[in-house]
């Protein structure tokens, strides 16, 4: 749980790049109510964080509005974030902040994503300076944290120290092509095992 001081210090000051592994639940779609952040204005969320586990992405793969919360609640058919919300539903994760690692970089190739840090590694640093300070905003200290492919994955096994998180677990990508349910079975299999 976190309290309501941190929980509108990150809204505003991380918000437009992180959210939380909450979503409205779905109708009959496997991808309905996803875009629906309204969730998030009702002081019973609080309850259901859970800040020492987060969820990181590469990169943003698309603008789509300013609105704090709503990366990883895309509502475009394009999306796979419900992939997200159907693997951790119900489980012990459910509730975790969300963030991506490379802040500021709109790209949905990973590849240019590599070759813009390599060409850029200032990047790279700022975006991992304030990857720490989220972390210290959510008031936690050596969380566990789920990298969404390899790429995020690397970036945060080499650029951070052990002491900062207790786990870090790679996990398949939900813009993987796989089936929502393999996709939840895939995931949980990789948390089990690692």
């Amino acid at each position: 749980m976190i309290d309501r001081h941190r929980y509108e210090l990150i809204r505003k000051k991380h918000g437009h790049y992180a959210s939380w592994a909450v979503w409205a639940a779905p109708s009959m779609k496997a991808k309905s109510n996803m875009g629906d952040i309204t969730i998030f204005d009702n002081e019973s969320i609080l309850s259901k964080l859970r800040p020492g586990l987060i969820m990181v992405g590469l990169n943003l793969s698309r603008f789509t509005t300013s609105e704090p919360f709503r990366n990883f609640h895309d509502s475009s058919p394009k999306a796979q974030d419900y992939k997200i919300r159907n693997a951790f539903i119900g489980t012990e994760y459910y509730g975790a902040y969300m963030t991506d690692i490379i802040k500021g970089l709109v790209e949905v190739d990973s590849k240019n994503v590599i070759k813009h840090l390599k060409d850029n590694p200032c990047t790279r640093e700022s975006s991992l300076k304030t990857f720490r300070e989220e972390i210290a905003d959510l008031g936690v200290t050596a969380p566990t944290i789920l990298a969404f492919g390899a790429i995020a994955h690397k970036v945060l096994f080499r650029n951070l120290l052990p002491s900062e998180y207790t786990r870090l677990i790679k996990l398949t990508h939900y813009s993987h092509q796989i089936s929502n349910e393999n996709y939840k079975a895939t995931v949980s299999a990789e948390i089990s095992s690692a």
